[in-house]
Order: structure tokens, then C-alpha cells, then sequence
């Protein structure tokens, strides 16, 4: 009988310290998936001043970072609303 109720006891613990970390953790994902989502889908446009104007020696890092930072986004965001 003990070992039914140290079971019980085990399991109604486990679950009221894993409950609030998931709950909290999902929470805080939506918005970061949100942004990220956006931002992958407006990050484009910075590309057309650059490629309009041609790309410069100075320009290329810029437009590497920037196609990095969508790709970031991209991966982010890929669950927003799915």
C-alpha cells in the first residue's frame, strides 16, 4: 500500500514542477516564433537597395549577414501558426 501512495506522491510532484517550466517555456516561444516568422518574411525587402545599387567590396558582408539573419529567422519562425 506504501508503495502505491509514495508512487501517487511521485508523480502529483513531478508533475506540479514540470507543469509551470512547459507551460512558461511555450509561452515564451509563440512571440519568439512570431518575430522570427516576420522578420524572415520583411527581410527581403533590405536586399533590393542593395542589389538595385550593385554590390560593392563593402556591401558583400552586409548582404551576407543579412541572408544569415534570414536564415535564423527562417528557422525561427518556421512554426509560427502551423
Amino acid at each position: 500500500m506504501s508503495n502505491s501512495s509514495t508512487q501517487l506522491t511521485d508523480s502529483v510532484s513531478r508533475f506540479t514542477t514540470t507543469f509551470p517550466v512547459e507551460r512558461g517555456r511555450k509561452m515564451l516561444a509563440a512571440p519568439i516564433r512570431f518575430v522570427g516568422f516576420w522578420a524572415a518574411v520583411s527581410l527581403p525587402f533590405l536586399y533590393l537597395p542593395l542589389l538595385a545599387g550593385g554590390l560593392e567590396s563593402s556591401e558583400l558582408s552586409v548582404f551576407a549577414g543579412l541572408l544569415l539573419l534570414n536564415l535564423v529567422a527562417f528557422v525561427v519562425g518556421h512554426e509560427h501558426r502551423r
